[in-house]
Parts: structure tokens; sequence; C-alpha cells
């Protein structure tokens, strides 16, 4: 079984960069040119890549020697940003939130003892699929202690460089207007040795406020081939599984880890295969003749925590585009391989409309957008499992039940 703990005598640090060498060059040559901007977002999709390259940014500007296509990884600069040691990087990441301290002084040094386990265990293990069990997110406690460490002033010994990973995540529910302000006015106009870096997978879900103050520079998904070395050469798994994981992740070897890592379930399978399996059984359940099966899938689910469903809901939509690719004759552009045969055997079936993988990537995409309120998982996912079954069967008898 592959792992991706670091090798026995290996100092832990963060692997290398891996692509994206438009991006590396044209960050590079801004900060030789002084033009960095002082507050990125660097967006694209999940896994490809994006917290690396904000820590290879920070070498950037951190690094002693500095060459013309970025930094020396030879300083000890460098060598401080990769094992996650330098003092003037300072990493933020969504956490779960902890059990109430009694006040919000405390719960806030509560989300920064938590910060600060993370980023321990990342030391440990630079190798880490892009999934997170809980419901994780940037909360107001959060963003009060990362605007503190913004305003307190360094050391004057250099930049500091200040990472949010998965900026979506910021909980505006919570926020005041005050802290949301000075959060925004921080971005605006950062202190004179800070640089700010956010990392999205969804910019649309950034507040508008918050997009407008940033400079975006998209990473789009590696080759293929290109993340299937990696999963071999860094992480050990074998050909057939490298290749296999890569095509699922669409690119993205973080995301492809969570196909191989073992830390999901007594089987062995990652945490994302289990989520692929489990998505794949509501696409069985949208197509059964009877509404049986769609009730007691609903029912596997929880009563609240609609936002626990969205990392389902994307892998249904993998299969639903597979499902399109099979119906227009490009059976190529699948990436659930494996399910192949059964994908073919939908479309030949007679059953389906032809249009209907395509029209239900919008019902698809409102349950999406209803899963990040307040909303009751149950009924979201048995309304659509009949919205999907209502677009995609070609009806044969009475029209079914609108969910409650």
């Amino acid at each position: 079984m592959a792992s991706a703990e670091p090798a026995p005598g290996r100092t832990p640090a963060l692997p290398e960069v891996f692509g994206h060498v438009d991006a590396r060059q044209a960050l590079a040559a801004a900060a030789r040119d002084g033009r960095l901007p002082r507050s990125l977002l660097l967006r694209g999709p999940r896994g490809v890549g994006k917290q690396r390259l904000a820590h290879w940014t920070a070498q950037l500007l951190l690094c002693a020697d500095p060459g013309p296509s970025g930094p020396c990884e030879a300083c000890r600069e460098c060598r401080l940003v990769r094992r996650i040691e330098h003092p003037g990087v300072h990493w933020t990441i969504p956490l779960e939130k902890p059990k109430s301290r009694g006040s919000a002084e405390r719960n806030e040094e509560a989300l920064e003892d938590a910060r600060i386990r993370w980023i321990e265990e990342a030391r440990t293990r630079p190798w880490r699929a892009s999934h997170q069990e809980g419901m994780r997110a940037l909360h107001l406690g959060t963003i009060r202690n990362l605007r503190r460490r913004i305003l307190r002033g360094g050391s004057g010994a250099g930049p500091r460089v200040f990472i949010v990973s998965d900026a979506e995540e910021l909980v505006v529910q919570e926020a005041s207007q005050e802290a949301a302000n000075a959060l925004l006015k921080v971005l605006e106009e950062p202190p004179e040795d800070v640089w700010i870096i956010l990392t999205s997978s969804q910019p649309g879900r950034l507040l508008d406020t918050i997009r407008s103050r940033c400079t975006a520079l998209h990473l789009s998904p590696l080759p293929l081939d290109e993340t299937a070395r990696i999963l071999r050469e860094e992480v050990g798994v074998d050909d057939d599984e490298a290749l296999r994981a890569a095509r699922l992740s669409g690119g993205a070897p973080g995301v492809a880890l969570g196909f191989v890592e073992g830390w999901s379930d007594a089987d062995g399978m990652g945490p994302l295969e289990a989520l692929r399996r489990d998505s794949f059984h509501l696409l069985r359940a949208s197509l059964s003749d009877g509404d049986g099966a769609r009730f007691r899938k609903a029912v596997d689910y929880p009563a609240f925590g609609g936002r626990g469903l969205l990392d389902l809901l994307a892998f249904l939509e993998l299969w639903l585009r597979d499902l399109a690719a099979v119906m227009a004759g490009n059976p190529d552009r699948v990436r659930n391989t494996d399910a192949l045969e059964w994908l073919e055997r939908q479309g030949r079936s007679g059953r389906l409309h032809p249009a209907g993988p395509s029209r239900s990537l919008v019902a698809l995409e409102d349950a999406r957008t209803r899963a990040q309120g307040n909303v009751n998982p149950q009924l979201l996912v048995l309304g659509l499992l009949r919205q999907l079954n209502r677009t995609l069967v070609v009806p044969s008898g009475p029209a079914l039940p609108d969910a409650d």
C-alpha cells in the first residue's frame, strides 16, 4: 500500500513544485521587477498544487539568492520554508470549530491552538490528499487571529507572507461587519512588508469584495501522465493504480492521492474512492423504476450538515459527465473507466433521454448551492434523485411526486 509518510532519515519537507511552469515564470518575473501583487489569489481545481505554489512564492520573496526562474532552494530561508518552519511565513487553513472555551478571546486561542497542531502534523506528512473529513471553515476567530498577526508587525528582517488556504470557506454568517471590513482593509492595503496569498478551488464562493482586492492567477490541471509519474515516484503507487488515480483526478495530484491512500476504512480504499462509490449508488438510485430505492438512499445520510455533501455531489457530477460522454459516442472521455461497460449498457438501454445527463447538471448545481446553506441532507438528496429521474429517464408512467 502506498504511504505519504516521509522516508526514514529524510527531513520532512514540502515536495517540489510540479508543473505550472508558466505561472512560476510569471511570478518570478514579477518578484524580480518588484511588481508582485501584495494580495494574490491562486485559483484552480482542487488538488492541482495551489498551496504548494503559495509556499514556493513565499520562498521566492524570502530567498537569499533567487534566480531568474525562482528561489535557489539551497539557502537557509528556502530550507525553512520547505520545512514549514520559517517565522516569516504564516499559514492559515480551514478548521473544525473547537468546543467553546467560554469567551471570544479563549475561543480564538482554541482556534490558534488547532491551527498550530495542524501545521505540526503537516510538517511530518508533506504529501496529503486534497480531502478533509468534518465541517471545516475559516471562522471569525481564525480571521481575527490572522488580522492580528498581519498588523502586529515583523522583526524588520524581511518580507512576511500570509497564506490563506481554501479562502472560500470564510464563514460569512459568523463575521461581524467590523471584522469583514478589517480583513478587506488589509487585503487592499497590506503593511509594507506583507504579502497575502489566498488559494481557492471555488472562487465563485468568495465575497465579491475580497475577489476584487486580489490579483488572480489560474492554475490548470497537470497532464495525466505527469500526475501518474508523481504518484509512482513520490508516493510509491504502482503503475496501474497510479494511472487509474490520475485519470479519476483529472490531473490533480492532491485529489489523486485520495484514491490510493489507505486511511479511510478497513478495506484500505482512499477517502475519495469511498465517495466515488457512494456517488455511483446515487446515480443508480436515480435511474431506478421505483421511488423506494431513492428513499432508502436518502435516509442513509444524517438529517443535518448539508455542506458535508459537497464532495459527494462533485463525484455525482463526474458520473453524469461520463454518462453524457458515452451517450454522445465519446467513451474515450470517460474517467470512471472501471464502470465503462455499465455506462454503455445504460446508454444503449433506450430508457434515457439523450439530453438527460446535460440537463441533470442544472439540478445538480442547484443542489450544490443549497448544500452550502442550512439544509436537511436527506431532503436534499431525495429531491435531487427524483429530479434526476425526471431529467434522465424517458417517462413511462405517472410522474414522481415532488420532495416535501
